[in-house]
């Protein structure tokens, strides 16, 4: 056992114990949050708007301060972006995380002082509570990829933007610089393709242990990887053994990368986000991630299915109950203030708190009222490809309403399989079973003549990745919608449907 290994070890048994003390006392961790959100948050130009210092309690603040998404917070970043101080926390940002926004075109996330050292420490937690559950630390001595965005930044108003895996790339410790790839001259390539084709090229023949990035696109990695070689990832690099990915379900692409790798490699899964740092999944063993209560986040949920009506009930993390879709909630010391990221989860535990990310609000189909979720569409692809042997490189569900006249409406899947299953229509049938299996409203349909059978319409290979370029979001960060409730997707991939 290297020096490294041996010290990483008892490092992570010091962070699990210090993780342990909050995640046993959740309510105590999270009020000591929100008074000292609230206590900060009163000096602050919303603060005084919304009346802070007459705040003592959870109904307190949900009397004075509305659920808002970025538009509605918009007037006060605004404010922040032109050198305001104050605004929405005291003093100004270290940093914006830029990322693309809807209406509002750019949206400019704040990033603090006291914010910033959460992205940084729960990405770490995650690997330490890993080694501590394992007792597996030889990994530290390999080299690591965190394929991520470019780090240049620029700066507007004395206050540096970019995006947050950039910013992020700023506070590699010491101790990993010499592990860490690629170079900073690589991660500052901005054409997506290109800049795999350089990592390809530099991570070829180093001893990579862990790969890290959004699932979809360590997958291109990979396959350049195989083209340019021949080989296996696990022939490649022998001491592969750990994958840590965010931002989608690792699930449908799961059978993909072990065809790839050539063998199983455990994984940890991540929630973060531009706005914060959420949660991590801190054990091999239990299903979900732990939510980080002790980290300068309030959360708040609202049930999905009552989030659109006109006073839905806010609840705290000792109000919540397994298995219920809601939506996230959160204030934070980054100065978001009752505010909505959009994604939706599910409890999987409450001792401690564990969730799985079930959606986005905004991304469901329920053109019929079946309200069906990702995380529902990524369960019945996952059955399939058990069940079939197939692989998949990417997939997305859209209703399709206009049918010819005696023919039921359905549901449309776009796939772009790597392996074809050898009956796609017994492929599709057990996509179908499983979803009404999970959705009653969906069997209900189904059941009842208003909606047929799913239909699937295969992609050309390839096709995702040319939409995503033609739309200008190629790249590591960018992920395909897995679900629309309209039809602007489908119809801009029948361009790259497969004959």
């Amino acid at each position: 056992m290297s020096l490294k290994s041996f010290v990483a070890k008892i490092f992570a048994k010091h962070i699990y114990n210090k993780i342990q003390k909050w995640a046993n006392h959740p309510i105590e961790a999270q009020e000591k949050v929100f008074r000292e959100l609230i206590s900060t948050g009163a000096k602050t130009a919303f603060g005084e708007d919304h009346d802070f210092i007459n705040i003592n309690n959870h109904k307190d603040f949900t009397d004075r301060v509305p659920v808002r998404d970025y538009e509605g917070l918009k007037p006060y970043v605004d404010r922040v972006v032109t050198g305001e101080e104050h605004i929405l926390w005291k003093g100004k940002p270290l940093y914006f995380a830029k990322t693309s926004g809807t209406t509002s075109g750019a949206k400019y996330i704040p990033i603090t002082k006291e914010s910033m050292p959460n992205h940084i420490e729960a990405a770490r937690n995650a690997i330490l509570c890993y080694i501590h559950e394992t007792g597996n630390a030889k990994f530290v001595d390999g080299k690591m990829i965190f394929l991520q965005g470019n780090p240049t930044l620029d700066e507007k108003n004395g206050i540096k933007f970019g995006r947050l895996s950039g910013i992020v790339a700023h506070y590699v410790p010491n101790y990993l610089q010499k592990n860490r790839m690629p170079s900073w001259e690589t991660n500052c390539i901005e054409d997506w393709e290109t800049k795999v084709e350089a990592v390809v090229e530099e991570t070829l023949k180093e001893d990579m242990s862990v790969i890290s990035g959004i699932p979809s696109w360590v997958q291109m990695y990979f396959e350049r990887l195989q083209s340019k070689t021949g080989k296996k990832i696990g022939e490649l690099f022998t001491n592969f053994e750990l994958f840590i990915y965010g931002g989608v379900n690792y699930e449908p692409y799961r059978a993909r990368f072990e065809s790839l790798i050539g063998r199983k490699v455990d994984s940890i899964e991540l929630f973060p986000a531009s706005e914060g740092f959420f949660a991590f999944q801190d054990s091999q063993k239990e299903k979900g991630m732990l939510l980080l209560l002790d980290s300068g986040i309030f959360y708040e949920f609202i049930k999905a299915d009552e989030f659109f009506e006109e006073n839905p009930k806010r609840l705290t993390i000792k109000d919540v109950e397994l298995g219920v879709n809601y939506v996230l909630i959160i204030s934070t010391n980054a100065g978001l203030w009752g505010y909505n990221i959009g994604d939706t989860v599910q409890f999987t535990s409450l001792k401690p708190y564990r969730v799985i990310v079930s959606g986005r609000i905004k991304h469901f189909i329920s053109a019929f009222g079946e309200h069906v979720i990702a995380k529902e569409v990524d369960e019945a692809i996952k059955e399939a490809i058990l069940a079939s042997g197939a692989e998949v490189n990417e997939f997305t569900v859209a209703p399709q309403i206009d049918v010819q006249e005696g023919e039921l409406p359905y549901h449309e899947w776009f796939i772009e399989f790597k392996k074809e299953p050898e009956n796609l229509d017994h492929f599709a049938s057990k996509m179908d079973s499983t979803l009404q299996q999970q959705n009653s409203y969906y069997l209900d349909l189904i059941e009842g003549k208003i909606l047929q059978q799913l239909k699937i319409t295969k992609i050309q290979n390839g096709g995702f990745k040319e939409y995503m370029r033609s739309i200008g979001k190629l790249g590591g960060q960018n992920k395909i919608q897995r679900l629309s409730n309209d039809r602007k997707l489908a119809e801009a991939l029948y361009v790259f449907k497969k004959n």
